[in-house]
């Protein structure tokens, strides 16, 4: 339910200017966002907008799912091995023709130069990755993220530039990554050790320096 906000902040399937609300409108859309403006049928598996001007972005997933159906589609034509990669969100099975398992590189979160931070080994899992380096603007010096925390109405101004998760599945990844980036170096990685969530938080210390910090769980399969 955070489109509106992001679309607020200038960000996002938008043709407004990238600038921040007026803090009259911010107040006004906070009416408009919440899982609770939400209700959810098990039963049916539906879901139902309580407040017609709630609008659901679905940015946070839909990379995954995506990955996750074309992987479907290639195990339904009878192949094993794969790496499928959708706007940065992969998913691979199997080994490279010649054996050799599935090496990819988690980006440096450097908004000019496209580097590798950290390579790893993929064995049928997936990996996504969250940061503010790709889609954001500046006011003031100010990084105006396009990560927006649904409890503050506002752009995340924490020090994490962005966090890979590994998972199973590429939807849970992409939605995993999206939370922990949220919640930030502190909360994100105690939820991530709490629930064994096997993660790579990027944390600024300084321009162009980074902290890496891994969670039990990804140093146990990476």
């Amino acid at each position: 339910t955070v489109g509106p906000l992001v679309a607020a902040w200038g960000l996002g399937a938008t043709d407004r200017a990238p600038e921040p609300p007026s803090p009259d409108e911010l107040r006004d859309l906070e009416t408009q966002v919440g899982f609770k403006k939400l209700a959810y049928n098990p039963s049916k598996r539906t879901i139902s907008k309580l407040d017609p001007r709630v609008e659901c972005d679905l940015s946070a997933i839909a990379k995954g799912y995506g990955v996750d159906r074309v992987a479907d589609a290639i195990r339904e034509l009878g192949y094993e091995s794969y790496l499928v990669e959708v706007g940065g969100e992969l998913r691979a099975s199997g080994r490279k023709l010649d054996g050799v398992p599935w090496r990819v590189g988690i980006e440096r979160p450097d908004a000019e130069f496209r580097t590798s931070h950290q390579a790893i080994t993929l064995t049928n899992t997936s990996l996504a990755t969250s940061g503010d380096y790709r889609d954001y603007y500046e006011v003031d010096g100010q990084r105006i993220s396009h990560t927006i925390d649904p409890r503050s109405k506002r752009p995340v101004a924490h020090a994490l530039a962005s966090v890979s998760v590994l998972h199973e599945q590429a939807v849970w990844a992409d939605a995993l990554a999206t939370a922990l980036n949220v919640l930030g170096p502190v909360e994100g990685l105690a939820f991530a050790e709490e629930n064994q969530i096997p993660a790579l938080f990027l944390v600024r210390k300084a321009p162009d320096q980074f902290r890496s910090v891994a969670t039990s769980a990804f140093e146990r399969i990476r």
